[in-house]
């Protein structure tokens, strides 16, 4: 399970890399009269039954109201292989292959996701990364130093840890404008999320900290006249490294999901950038999620990622523990 865990969690990187090239069209082109559409039928064979090369037939609205659509068989457009860059596209503009459907808006609902992939998880890693790098600091500038420092420190911890963290973040971002570029809002929530997850960190690594630096080899290290920064990152923090790991499998999926509300009730991106939050938001307006249920394909994704994570943490406690009682 473990391997699984890891392995769906490696397809779902490599399909957010490979995002311009595995997405037949752009994300951000909105295609008039597809609102909702269907995902493209590929046919394998003509009219008459006899084999063809793969293709699909251009849709064409019967009824708005409904969202009713038919496949016009005068049409039949071939599916075109590593053209313009991409590995499938067809030729017709106005008939677009689209894999997953459309949203609400007419565009492509699979390019959408793979580069909604690329934004919601490039905000996630940097948010777990920020939050690993002050934990840690925190946590071992609290454990080894003791005293007074390690009081502060682990007050303000607590304190943040007592807070319930969604609505901490959403006071924070609901203070700041609205309307902000999007490279300001990625590095707002990277912040935001970061200050909310250190805690989680801090306090692992303190106490790890404070039971390794009583051991024979940290002493002699000590002894032997190594100083105080070396004995952190030397001896002390690598015994720490089997936390880390879980901890950082569990703030990525958080991050994830905190990054979806905020998108989901305005506060995150904006529409037009594709993230998973901003494709749900888009969902939500459907009326009866049962006639377009490819507009729930981010919330699958979302659900992808997190049973990636929770499969490849299950072999991380016996690492913790291993980690801790050796002291590496």
């Amino acid at each position: 399970m473990i391997r699984a865990g890891r392995a769906l969690l490696v397809l779902v990187a490599l399909l957010a890399l490979a995002a311009p090239v595995l997405a037949p069209n752009p994300p951000d082109v909105a295609f008039r009269d597809l609102s909702f559409a269907p995902p493209s039928r590929i046919h394998l064979t003509d009219p008459a039954g006899r084999m063809t090369r793969p293709h699909t037939y251009p849709l064409r609205l019967v009824s708005r109201l409904e969202r009713r659509y038919e496949e016009d068989r005068s049409r039949p457009q071939p599916i075109r292989w590593f053209h313009r860059g991409r590995v499938a596209t067809v030729t017709y503009e106005d008939a677009p292959l689209l894999l997953l459907g459309a949203d609400g808006q007419g565009r492509d609902l699979f390019a959408r996701l793979l580069y909604g992939a690329r934004t919601s998880l490039a905000l996630s890693m940097a948010a777990t990364i920020g939050a690993l790098i002050i934990g840690v600091a925190v946590g071992a500038i609290a454990g080894y130093a003791g005293g007074w420092a390690d009081e502060a420190l682990s007050r303000l911890a607590d304190f943040i840890l007592v807070l319930p963290a969604i609505y901490v973040v959403l006071a924070l971002r609901a203070v700041m404008p609205l309307v902000l570029p999007d490279r300001t809002v990625f590095l707002l929530m990277t912040g935001i999320f970061a200050v909310v997850g250190w805690p989680f960190v801090a306090r692992g690594v303190r106490a790890i900290v404070v039971s390794e630096k009583t051991r024979e080899y940290a002493e002699a290290a000590q002894a032997l006249g190594a100083g105080h920064v070396r004995v952190l990152w030397r001896h002390l923090l690598p015994a720490s490294r089997g936390f880390l790991a879980v901890q950082a499998t569990l703030l990525l999926p958080a991050f994830i999901l905190a990054e979806a509300t905020m998108s989901y009730i305005g506060l995150g991106f904006s529409e037009r950038t594709p993230s998973w939050g901003t494709m749900l938001v888009d969902a939500a307006n459907v009326a009866t999620l049962g006639d377009v249920p490819w507009a729930l394909a981010p919330a699958g994704a979302i659900f992808v990622v997190v049973l990636g994570v929770n499969l490849a943490v299950q072999g991380r406690p016996q690492i913790l523990r291993t980690s801790s009682r050796s002291g590496l």
